[in-house]
């Protein structure tokens, strides 16, 4: 049957969940973050070796969740708070066919003195056998609307970043935010250098291709962008956090919230989920 247990990994209190078909997930209570998910006897996400593991750093890797700001558009810390703070293990489900843990994040003094918004975040994991879901759900617990921006920052793991491409969002509206250039999404997208590219959010999923296996990759309509990222080697070796060759053996794939901030009236809430299916 599935399983469920707490974790230290890295010295961050974890949580784990365990399908009988062996596919698991890990979730660090810092930053609700999704820090592996293995499926068909195969490691999905990049995780990067050189991450400091001191229990307040961003952690280079996974799953990060970027809220309540999208990287530098605010005044606040880059990408938001949230995911260096410690969230609260909320409840959890396991039975034979699925699994699912949820973490909540509170306002607290210290995110009012940064952020004065009284809310309550959740992150809600779901394991499947071949597929994982993220729901991320924003309650506003103020008397006045709460305005965010944000995104789940997932780091897919791939062979080899010269045989990857991603499909899905031909004929998008796109911004490469390297070359400050606006255009339209061709049929597959190569990272050759330095990508870092915002898509209008399309209809359907979107496919990476790694040379050996497939994801799909979908995501709620609430989100209004996707992202797609990778360093690169020339800015790969400036990130201290990363290993000089991890660019080669990653790429972002991000539900995003970029542009225009998502309004959530008073005593309101939003979902936004991105789902990975294994092909």
């Amino acid at each position: 049957m599935s399983t469920s247990f707490p974790e230290v990994f890295q010295g961050l209190d974890c949580h784990r969940l365990t399908l009988p078909c062996g596919d698991t997930v890990l979730v660090a209570l810092q930053g609700a973050h999704v820090l592996s998910w293995v499926s068909q006897g195969r490691e999905r996400l990049f995780l990067s070796p050189r991450n400091l593991w001191d229990g307040q750093s961003a952690i280079r890797g996974g799953v990060p969740v970027c809220f309540p700001q999208f990287n530098q558009r605010g005044d606040l810390p880059k990408h938001g708070f949230a995911r260096n703070m410690a969230w609260t293990l909320a409840g959890s489900r396991v039975d034979d066919a699925q699994a699912h843990i949820d973490v909540s994040l509170t306002a607290d003094a210290h995110t009012c003195a940064m952020w004065p918004q009284q809310f309550v975040a959740q992150l809600r994991v779901q394991l499947q056998p071949g597929e994982l879901q993220m729901s991320l759900s924003v309650h506003n617990t103020d008397t006045q609307p709460l305005l965010f921006t944000g995104a789940l920052h997932t780091y897919l793991l791939v062979d080899d970043i010269d045989l990857t491409d991603v499909t899905g969002l031909q004929g998008q509206a796109e911004w490469d935010a390297v070359a400050d250039v606006h255009g339209v999404a061709d049929e597959a997208l190569y990272l050759d250098g330095e990508f870092d590219r915002v898509y209008a959010a399309a209809p359907g999923p979107l496919r990476v291709q790694d040379g050996s296996g497939v994801l799909c990759i979908a995501q709620s309509p609430s989100w209004g962008q996707s992202v797609v990222w990778n360093p690169g080697p020339e800015k790969c070796a400036t990130l201290a956090d990363m290993p000089p060759d991890g660019f080669a053996h990653m790429v972002c794939v991000e539900a995003a919230q970029v542009y225009e901030p998502i309004h959530v009236p008073a005593g309101q809430q939003w979902l936004g989920w991105q789902r990975l299916t294994v092909a």
